[in-house]
């Protein structure tokens, strides 16, 4: 729902409630004044009424007063003459107007009456009670059912001779009377001790319609006797007057006004005010329907202007009033698109930017490779990486690391023409574009000559070295991402082969892209089956015989072929896949070693582990829990490890080795003297066995040189209690030789090629111990 039309719904719900609450209140308070109105007249018609009985009474006394002095009336009472005081109650009654006259004697036995026998008692003896209590009395009585309002006063001639009593019947006239003056329709009510009413008169001209018997059983039920109530069936405000009420007797009056007649000016003050409410409601709704849209144009403006600015477009103003909180909004607004468009500036140098060096970044080396392509212009493409720049932080922290980066991006970013621009790819690799078609030698000189001056590090300066790959456009390629990747397959073929410089050759992509695949494929080689072990066996010079085999890792992909070891143990060492085939290797050779077990040939076998194995603290209880699950002696395997392996980290390799020599497990130092260990490094090691690298070994009888090498490293050996392993032994002369030598073990093509696990057992069986002139054996060490 939009803005404007939320705005409009809230004023016009505020102004409609607000109406309808004030409104519905005012007619409530007139209704309940006209009811208050109606209750206050009922009050004031009692009043009346209580009036003009207290003045009907008045008249009743001073009438009865009257009769009491008339001597005439005395001299009747005197003589007791009965028609005399017939005739004089009579005459005063009629001139009075009086309903009912009575004269009794001093013991109430009346003596006349016009309702009553002579000689009977006393019809009003509550009455008369307190006339004699009193000395006069009035109040209503009941005769013959109906009540009568009665005066009794004595007669007295000098002394108390009797007792005369007036009265008016409460009737109709009354009610007419009071209803005349107030303007309240009266009732009065009688009813016997029975509940059965026996008397009523009433100014109402249809009693039926007004529901009296129904009001005089509310009335017994001392209803509207506190005050005045609304009647059951909401016609009539009532309030009754109790008249008399005794045991015997219950006479009530009953003011009634219409609730209509009350409520007539309510209701034409109720359409008059409905009228005015609805007048306003549109009035409202049409100022609601103004505002809203008054209020809303400068926020759908403002939203508008939002939208624009995020877009991307530029607002130089937005058309809303500059005062007020639009005003400040938009003014916000403008503010904003200026801070956005300088975050923005910044986000997108920061990502087309290093941020240590502030060069621009390989997405930016894209673009700009991109630019030069579409020129058709020759270029160069530089990719430099720092030497040993791991050891640089290990060495003087990463500070100073990010010191030397920072000076290396300083000097090549200042390098003059034909230098273009450089960049950093990530790590310690750098990119420069040159605009020539090919460096030649002496500018190379020139590049690594200012690149590599010296870096002063808490006043230890470094020369830093550097590698470089080179590619050409567009000789070697016009795609960008191509380009760049033969920089870096290059780089690492300079790396490789230890050179300042290296320019792509053909080819080594294809050598890259089959690494890549041989990385890929490796993690499916162990599930497809793709590996298998091959086995070379170990002769004891002295013995002739075999003493052990070393287990040999073989792959066979399914569509390169036969890939030969070196290849792919380096690329699964660089990937990080070297683990998997060490477990896969291990469970495969203690597999066979317990099937040949299993056959009746208790052999031993050798296996060869890279450096990420001899760091993997969890080595030794994985090759001991192997063991224990093949059911192997710990001296059936044996473990081979370059020293290179066991000297990048001689404490770990120390610590780990040693379990494994605790365990039982023979350990021998492969390759030796192609790395950069020395024999005293490896006297801290748990080492049993040197095999010594094939290269000193496969021209032994014809190279001087290799046969000082090997003596002197059996000497040395055995001077550290090591035995030595010959490999690459490939004809008798050489054989022959390292016997001489008091070489122990003797391993090579000579005696056997690596051969598959289910060639193994025809071949022992049908070898036969070597029989040379070796020397005699040494006692073991």
């Amino acid at each position: 729902m939009r803005f404007r039309s939320r705005l409009l719904m809230v004023l016009l719900a505020v102004v409609v409630i607000s109406q309808l609450v004030t409104g519905g209140v005012f007619l409530r308070i007139i209704y309940q004044d006209a009811l208050a109105k109606g209750s206050h007249n009922l009050e004031v018609g009692a009043r009346l009424l209580q009036q003009t009985l207290n003045a009907r009474g008045s008249q009743l006394r001073n009438n009865v007063a009257i009769l009491t002095d008339d001597f005439g009336f005395k001299s009747a009472v005197a003589t007791q003459d009965t028609v005399s005081l017939n005739s004089v109650l009579a005459n005063h009654g009629n001139r009075a107007g009086a309903d009912m006259v009575i004269f009794a004697n001093l013991e109430g036995e009346l003596l006349a009456s016009s309702h009553h026998v002579e000689g009977s008692s006393m019809p009003f003896p509550e009455l008369f009670e307190q006339a004699q209590r009193d000395g006069n009395a009035v109040s209503v009585v009941i005769e013959n059912g109906k009540p009568f309002e009665f005066v009794l006063l004595p007669v007295r001639a000098s002394n108390l001779i009797g007792w005369v009593g007036m009265g008016f019947l409460i009737d109709a006239e009354l009610a007419e009377e009071i209803h005349a003056l107030t303007g309240l329709e009266i009732s009065f009510i009688h009813q016997d001790a029975s509940g059965k009413p026996t008397y009523l008169v009433s100014s109402h001209e249809n009693m039926q319609a007004a529901n009296m018997h129904g009001r005089m059983q509310e009335v017994a039920e001392d209803a509207y006797l506190q005050r005045s109530a609304l009647s059951p069936d909401d016609t009539y405000v009532t309030r009754a007057m109790t008249l008399l009420r005794n045991e015997d007797h219950h006479t009530y009056a009953l003011l009634q006004t219409s609730r209509n007649e009350l409520l007539s000016a309510y209701r034409d003050l109720q359409w008059q005010l409905l009228g005015i409410v609805a007048l306003i409601l549109l009035l409202a709704a049409a100022l609601a329907v103004w505002s809203a849209r008054r209020m809303s144009r400068p926020l759908m403006m403002l939203a508008e202007a939002a939208r624009c600015i995020g877009r991307g477009e530029r607002l130089n103003s937005i058309p809303v009033s500059s005062q007020g909180e639009t005003g400040v909004l938009a003014q916000t607004l403008l503010s904003m698109q200026d801070d956005i468009a300088l975050r923005e500036q910044a986000l997108l140098h920061q990502s087309r930017h290093d941020l240590l060096t502030d060069l621009p970044n390989r997405s930016s080396a894209q673009e700009a490779i991109t630019q030069l392509i579409a020129a058709e212009r020759p270029f160069t493409l530089i990719r430099l990486a720092i030497n040993d720049f791991r050891r640089i932080n290990d060495t003087f922290g990463y500070a100073l690391g990010d010191r030397v980066l920072l000076t290396l991006a300083q000097r090549l970013d200042a390098l003059p023409t034909p230098a273009r621009r450089a960049y950093r790819l990530a790590g310690d690799e750098f990119l420069l574009i040159v605009e020539f078609e090919s460096s030649d030698s002496n500018w190379l000189d020139s590049l690594f000559h200012a690149l590599s001056q010296p870096i002063d590090l808490h006043e230890s300066p470094i020369r830093p070295s550097l590698t470089a790959g080179e590619v050409n456009f567009p000789h070697h390629g016009v795609d960008p991402h191509l380009l760049l990747r033969r920089a870096d397959i290059a780089l690492g073929m300079a790396r490789r082969q230890h050179r300042r410089h290296q320019t792509y050759q053909e080819g080594q992509d294809e050598q890259h892209l089959r690494q890549l695949t041989l990385i890929r494929d490796l993690q499916e080689a162990v599930s497809e089956r793709q590996l298998w072990m091959a086995y070379q066996p170990k002769v004891d010079v002295r013995s002739g015989k075999v003493i052990q085999f070393e287990a040999l890792m073989r792959w066979q992909h399914p569509t390169l072929g036969f890939i030969p070891p070196d290849e792919f143990i380096s690329l699964a060492e660089r990937s990080g896949n070297i683990r998997i085939l060490s477990r896969w290797m291990i469970d495969s050779v203690c597999a066979q070693l317990h099937e040949w077990q299993h056959q009746g040939h208790h052999l031993s076998a050798a296996i060869n582990l890279s450096a990420e194995d001899v760091m993997d603290v969890d080595l030794p209880e994985l090759l001991l829990e192997t063991l224990n699950h093949y059911g192997l002696e710990p001296h059936q395997l044996g473990l081979e490890v370059t020293e290179s392996a066991v000297m990048q980290d001689a404490d770990l390799a120390a610590q780990s080795l040693e379990q494994l020599n605790q365990a039982g497990l023979f350990i021998a130092v492969d390759d030796f003297g192609t790395g950069y260990s020395s024999l005293a490094q490896l006297k801290r090691l748990p080492v049993h066995e040197l095999k010594i690298d094939k290269s000193f070994v496969l021209n032994l009888n014809t190279q001087e040189n290799d046969l000082t090498i090997v003596r002197s490293t059996i000497e040395l050996g055995h001077n550290l209690g090591l035995r030595l392993v010959a490999e690459g032994v490939e004809n008798q002369a050489s054989a022959t030789l390292l016997g001489q030598l008091g070489c122990d073990y003797l391993q090579g093509y000579w005696i056997a090629k690596p051969m598959p696990a289910y060639q193994v057992v025809d071949w022992l069986n049908d070898f036969e111990p070597l029989e040379l002139p070796f020397p005699k054996p040494l006692s073991e060490p």
